[in-house]
C-alpha cells in the first residue's frame, strides 16, 4: 500500500471514548498502584520529572503542558528519512501525538529510562488521542506494538510501548483483542562499529546518536513475526504500528516490512512523539 492509500485509510473524525473503567478489578488495580505508589514517596520523596516540584512524579502544572503539546496530532512520516523513496513520497503514513520537546521529551525520557511508572497515566491518554486521530474511530484495525530490543527489556523490567497500551486497557479505552505482540526482535551479533559506539555511549546499545545509516543497518532484519500463535492472528489483518518515538523512521520501516512479509496490511503507524516538528498542522479532515 502506497502512503496516499495508507493516508486515506488513516482518515476520519476522531471519536469520543469515555474514561470509565469497564471492570471492578481494574478500577481495584489502578487504586492498589496509586495507594502503593503514595506509600513509597513518604519513605522516598519523588519530585517531578519536568520541574522537580516536590511529592509528585509529575505536576499538575506540567501535565496540563503535556496535554496541550498534544492537543493536535499531527502527520510526521514526511520528517522521517527511512520513510521517504527516491522520488521524494512516503512509504508509511505516520500520526504523532506530539513533537518530542520540552515536558513531552522530559516525561517520556523519566518514563523510558528511570521506571518513572506514574507518568504512564498522563502519556497514555495523549497516545490513545493519537490514536484517535489516525483511525478516525473507525472498527477493523489491530494494534501491533513495536518491542523492545532484549537488552532494552532487561535493563528497564518493561517494554514502554506495551504498558502504555496495558495503561489504555485498564481505562477502557482500549480493548484486549485490538493489540497483537506479533512482532519480536531477532538476537543478533554486534558489529564492530556497534561495540565501540557502545564503549562511547556508556556501555547502552541503542540507537541514540546514530546517523540515519547506521540506524537503518541496526534496525535491518532485526524484526520477523512470531509463528504460534500470532502469525495466524495477523493474515489478512489490517495493521496499525505503535511506537514511542519517531526518529529517522527505521524502526517503523523494519516493523513495516515484518509484517507484510508475516502476511499483514500495513495501514500506517502511531507515536507518541516525533523528534522533528511538523512543516504543517494536520488539516482538518486528517484529525
Amino acid at each position: 500500500m502506497d502512503a496516499t492509500a495508507a493516508g486515506n485509510t488513516l482518515e476520519g473524525k476522531t471519536s469520543k471514548h469515555r474514561g470509565s473503567y469497564p471492570r471492578t478489578w481494574q478500577r481495584w488495580i489502578d487504586g492498589v498502584q496509586g495507594a502503593a505508589e503514595d506509600l513509597l514517596s513518604l519513605v522516598s520523596p519523588v519530585e517531578c520529572v519536568c520541574c522537580e516540584a516536590l511529592d509528585t512524579q509529575l505536576c499538575a502544572s506540567c501535565a496540563r503542558r503535556i496535554r496541550r503539546q498534544c492537543r493536535t496530532p499531527f502527520r510526521a512520516e514526511l520528517q522521517a528519512p527511512a520513510l521517504i523513496d527516491a522520488d521524494g513520497t512516503a512509504t508509511l503514513a505516520v500520526v504523532a501525538a506530539g513533537v518530542y520537546r520540552d515536558e513531552l521529551a522530559q516525561a517520556l525520557l523519566a518514563f523510558k529510562r528511570h521506571g518513572q511508572w506514574r507518568v504512564a497515566d498522563v502519556l497514555a491518554p495523549m497516545l490513545a488521542h493519537a490514536l484517535d486521530a489516525a483511525v478516525g474511530g473507525r472498527g477493523g484495525f489491530v494494534l501491533v506494538p513495536v518491542p523492545s530490543s532484549g537488552a532494552a527489556f532487561r535493563r528497564r523490567g518493561f517494554s514502554p510501548v506495551d504498558l502504555l497500551l496495558w495503561r489504555l486497557r485498564c481505562r477502557g479505552l482500549l480493548l484486549r483483542d485490538q493489540t497483537v505482540r506479533a512482532l519480536r526482535r531477532r538476537v543478533r551479533a554486534p558489529t564492530l562499529n556497534e561495540l565501540l559506539q557502545s564503549i562511547t555511549s556508556g556501555g547502552a546499545m541503542g540507537q541514540k546518536g546514530l546517523g540515519r545509516g547506521a540506524r537503518a543497518r541496526r534496525v535491518r532484519g532485526s524484526m520477523s513475526v512470531s509463528r504460534w500463535p500470532y502469525l495466524r492472528e495477523l493474515r489478512g489483518q489490517r495493521c496499525v504500528i505503535v511506537d514511542d518515538v519517531l526518529t529517522t523512521g527505521a524502526t517503523l520501516a523494519e516493523a513495516a516490512r515484518a509484517i507484510r512479509k508475516g502476511g499483514g496490511e500495513v495501514c500506517g503507524a502511531v507515536v507518541l512523539a516525533a523528534t522533528r516538528p511538523p512543516t504543517a498542522t494536520m488539516d482538518a479532515k486528517d484529525r
